[in-house]
């Protein structure tokens, strides 16, 4: 990719935490030049991305670009609900640029569009393989980092259709008695008890500090991290425990909301540091414990996403499917 091949895209995939930047080579191309960016270093979505190209693609002017957040993006503005930036549209993010054709999507969307073209290296099972629907079926995808997010893909006769939306802000799926008392106290905190509380990285931490004030016991406040990395403190283990069971509560309910038939996905960024536990959780029991609709339930497969950027994908695909960002590889 140089200045004398323009017809590239700039694609990303932006948390909380941290702004992932690539290069693609048009609608067909692999993700190339990618890089993450803290997203505290930077004002906005328009200056990360102002940055990556200055620093990581000084030579390339991209054709069009397709970035996605985490979080809404509505009326033709969006919002990461997990930083500190402000709102934004995507025709002020092409004005600061410079380029002629700009997409904001959220980032759950992007994994979405993804995942028909994710392979079975692509996928880790996670519980009992089981054989996908009989031709095409709703997919979804949801998985924790920063914040929760939850996204559906349905096929239709023009092709696969993203389901887009906000589902990590729905209430904590509490079915146990401890973890009852887990969601009291986080009501009692913060006046709700959403899912992205505790279904989190910073929902994680919390969920470790709360088994300790159930428990009576004083600890130092853990970051997800050495949670995750537990090495036998058993507060933590239980902690990861609760976490992979919640999660597969929330999964069940999103397959049978979705009717999400051809599979479940799990992305986000913590779940790879996790995976054995994962495997080995009550998390595909309590996918299907949705008593009296087992049997639906049952056959749907549930796989953790390994590809290392899936939302980068799905970002690109979205450019393909875009005929005002097809035509600008027309004029290069």
């Amino acid at each position: 990719m140089s200045a004398a091949n323009p017809g590239v895209w700039l694609v990303a995939d932006v948390g909380g935490t941290n702004a992932r930047f690539a290069l693609v080579d048009g609608p067909d191309g692999a993700p190339e030049r990618v890089e993450s960016l803290p997203t505290r270093d930077h004002a906005g979505l328009a200056e990360a991305a102002a940055a990556y190209l200055d620093r990581y693609a000084p030579d390339v002017r991209p054709a069009a670009a397709c970035l996605a957040v985490a979080g809404p993006v509505t009326g033709g503005t969006y919002h990461l609900t997990n930083a500190g930036w402000p709102k934004g549209t995507a025709e002020g993010v092409r004005e600061h640029l410079g380029v002629a054709h700009v997409e904001i999507l959220n980032d759950f969307e992007a994994l979405a569009l993804a995942l028909p073209r994710l392979g079975p290296d692509d996928l880790v099972p996670i519980g009992p393989a089981a054989d996908r629907a009989a031709g095409p079926a709703p997919l979804a995808v949801l998985g924790p980092g920063t914040g929760l997010g939850v996204a559906g893909l349905v096929p239709t006769p023009a092709g696969w259709v993203p389901l887009p939306g906000e589902g990590g802000q729905v209430d904590v799926p509490a079915a146990t008695d401890r973890e009852l008392a887990v969601a009291r106290l986080l009501r009692a905190e913060h006046g709700t008890a959403r899912a992205e509380s505790l279904l989190s990285g910073t929902g994680l931490a919390r969920i470790h500090r709360y088994l300790a004030i159930l428990d009576g016991v004083k600890v130092e406040p853990l970051d997800p991290a050495r949670i995750c990395a537990h090495d036998g403190d058993p507060l933590c283990a239980e902690a990861v425990a609760m976490f992979c069971a919640l999660l597969g509560s929330l999964a069940g309910n999103v397959a049978l909301t979705l009717g999400a038939r051809g599979g479940v996905h799990l992305g986000g960024g913590i779940l790879p540091r996790i995976a054995d536990e994962l495997r080995h959780s009550d998390f595909r029991a309590r996918f299907e414990a949705k008593p009296p609709v087992e049997d639906y339930l049952r056959p749907i497969p549930t796989s953790l996403i390994v590809h290392p950027g899936p939302a980068l994908l799905g970002a690109a695909v979205r450019l393909a499917r875009t005929p005002s960002a097809m035509e600008t590889l027309e004029h290069v």
